[in-house]
């Protein structure tokens, strides 16, 4: 090899170098996540560019601290500034809707995203009277004295399939059809050829008193699903209404036929501690097999429910957990936190059931001593 060809391989080589090292910049503009000392739930948007920040009522929101995860190299400013801004600070007293444009790290493409926060107590009645977005699936909403707040659902993880055609198609719907008025109709349905690949051919309906991190749907489903918010009321009952069908076919995740087995509805509610205002069990916290969440006290489930083609009242106990007995000052404090879900299918989180198994629940209640 003479020298001329040596050195034109060693330039090649650090060309080759530099071009790995400078990568492009990234150009997304967009949240991924969102995070504070006292924020309790945040819900976003990714469609409409919206984000709901919980936390408890009574909180003093002139310094709320928000960490925002932002796509690579991004950057965050709020349109508008407000006197007590010292980010991760921001003030919401004087305005608890605010607007904050992410730039991507190229600089060319920007996204405005809404950021409201809530003050919020869990209310105790719940029905499916309001609908707070139809496109591109439903978004429930519940409401009290104090605000207002958006029911969680796998939805969004849906939306990747490309499998509904409109907003009924999806596993969770609103029906105009309910015990009282309107209801919530659940749906386990196929993930088509997005799903089978990746273990997660079936996607069961299902409604929560939480948050679905969508970004993480696929790589970790079950972290993805985070149940509950602080509850200061000793819940003895959950009661309601509800019809289910079962699917004709039981399939594992494999999308294989489980001979002999037949799918079930799921209902239930939990009372769990939260040391920390983040805290939140996931969707793992009922595992198939094994031990449930240590975190939890009470536990209120359906024990069988029942295939009826009629509204059914169920009415059951919230039971001990753990060998735990309810710190009523902690309670007090907002200590603990309160899920309840709703599901067509029972190890739906898991990628089993049956497809077409649909639940209807409607007006549902928890009491409280």
């Amino acid at each position: 090899m003479n020298f001329r060809t040596c050195a034109a391989g060693i330039i090649l080589s650090l060309l080759a170098t530099s071009c790995i090292q400078d990568e492009v910049p990234n150009v997304e503009a967009a949240i991924d996540g969102c995070t504070g000392a006292n924020i309790q739930l945040a819900n976003i948007d990714a469609t409409h560019k919206e984000i709901e920040i919980y936390v408890l009522d009574g909180t003093d929101v002139s310094r709320q601290e928000l960490n925002f995860t932002l796509a690579d190299g991004a950057t965050i400013q709020a349109d508008e500034q407000e006197a007590g801004d010292q980010p991760p600070y921001y003030d919401f007293s004087q305005r608890t809707l605010r607007r904050f444009t992410v730039t991507s790290e190229d600089g060319n493409t920007q996204a405005t995203y809404v950021v409201r926060i809530n003050k919020m107590e869990l209310p105790t009645h719940y029905s499916f009277e309001n609908l707070r977005a139809t496109t591109p699936f439903h978004i429930f909403y519940l409401t009290n004295e104090s605000g207002i707040m958006q029911w969680a659902s796998g939805n969004p993880g849906y939306e990747l399939s490309g499998m509904a055609l409109n907003e009924t198609e999806y596993p969770t719907v609103q029906s105009p059809i309910g015990y009282s008025g309107k209801s919530v109709r659940l749906t386990t349905s196929d993930t088509g050829s997005f799903g089978e690949p990746i273990g997660m051919p079936i996607a069961a309906g299902n409604l929560f008193i939480g948050s679905f991190d969508v970004q993480n749907a696929v790589m970790d489903p079950l972290g993805a699903t985070r149940f509950g918010f602080p509850f200061t009321k000793m819940p003895v009952r959950l009661t309601g209404w509800y019809k289910y069908k079962k699917g004709e076919v039981f399939t594992d995740e494999n999308k294989n036929v489980v001979e002999g087995k037949s799918d079930m509805g799921d209902i239930y509610a939990l009372l769990y501690e939260a040391l920390t205002s983040d805290y939140t069990v996931a969707g793992d916290a009922l595992p198939l097999v094994g031990s449930i969440n240590e975190n939890i006290a009470l536990m209120a489930r359906i024990d069988n429910m029942k295939e009826t083609d009629k509204w059914t009242y169920f009415d059951f106990p919230f039971k001990p957990q753990n060998g735990k007995t309810i710190d009523l000052e902690g309670l007090a404090n907002g200590k603990y936190k309160l899920a309840i879900v709703f599901s067509s299918s029972i190890e739906g989180a898991y990628f089993r059931g049956a497809i077409g198994s649909e639940l209807c629940i409607d007006e549902v209640e928890v009491i409280c001593e």
